[in-house]
């Protein structure tokens, strides 16, 4: 096993654990497109679409379970949004997670690009913030539509390796009208059930490749501390156009490779 590899995902691990942590994203959005070309790139190893989905899991697994435990400190985690939105996401990772080792690389690779678009059109959406003084336990949404969301794209998120962290956000901000600060430390928990469960399902199906997994959590969980207390010092209007123009730039490139194979 090649060492620089390895420090690489530390690195990588590193940086993605921070933008994580600072937009409430679990990681995967980040993490995919620079696990696919980075390494190559640096000519250090190179990783397929579904070992790169594999190992980005478990990275999300930490990643969200690291920044919401400092979003959580700062009063941002809504405990309903957790309960309801959280367990469906669960169960539809664990379903995608499991039917995912049936897919073809291109396929998932196709699926997490088109998400990506479709997010990142929604998040350039002016949108005036609202609610910015209510507490997590005190925001109104429609339960049953944000159940029935959240279950979607979990399935879809277990089958890339993605919790979905990113369609989430514009879901929450502009369909279910909750403040970006609540829906930023929200989403790192529900992103967190959720990769629990795509965890043990690409365990089950014997899809991680456990040092590579490891090494991105090395670098995951002190990137993610530093990311979630940054956060809170950023106007949430900035901190939307970031998720946005990341979330657009990441699924151009990967639906590129998926027209053209570089």
């Amino acid at each position: 096993m090649d060492l620089s590899f390895l420090i690489t995902l530390v690195a990588l691990g590193l940086g993605g654990g921070f933008l994580s942590g600072l937009l409430g994203l679990g990681g995967a959005i980040f993490m995919i497109p620079l696990l696919l070309y980075v390494p190559p790139l640096l000519g250090v190893g190179q990783l397929d679409m579904k070992q790169v989905a594999a190992v980005s899991m478990v990275q999300v697994l930490s990643a969200s379970l690291s920044g919401l435990i400092v979003h959580h400190k700062n009063r941002f985690v809504s405990k309903s949004l957790l309960l309801y939105m959280g367990i469906c996401n669960a169960v539809g990772n664990l379903a995608g997670s499991l039917f995912s080792k049936h897919t073809k690389s291109d396929f998932l690779l196709a699926i997490f690009a088109t998400m990506a678009v479709i997010a990142s059109i929604v998040m350039f959406v002016p949108k005036r913030e609202q609610g910015g003084d209510i507490s997590p336990e005190g925001i109104r949404y429609n339960k049953k539509l944000a159940m029935l969301v959240s279950l979607a794209i979990g399935l879809f998120g277990g089958m890339v390796g993605a919790p979905g962290a990113f369609i989430y956000i514009p879901v929450m901000i502009y369909l279910l009208n909750i403040p970006t600060r609540i829906v930023i430390g929200s989403t790192l928990g529900i992103v967190f059930l959720g990769a629990l469960t795509g965890t043990i399902g690409k365990m089950a199906t014997g899809q991680i490749i456990w040092p590579y997994a490891i090494a991105l959590v090395i670098g995951t969980i002190p990137g993610a501390q530093i990311g979630g207390r940054a956060s809170k010092k950023i106007n949430t209007k900035y901190l939307r156009l970031a998720i946005a123009l990341i979330i657009a730039v990441t699924g151009i490139r990967m639906w590129y490779q998926v027209l053209t194979g570089n």
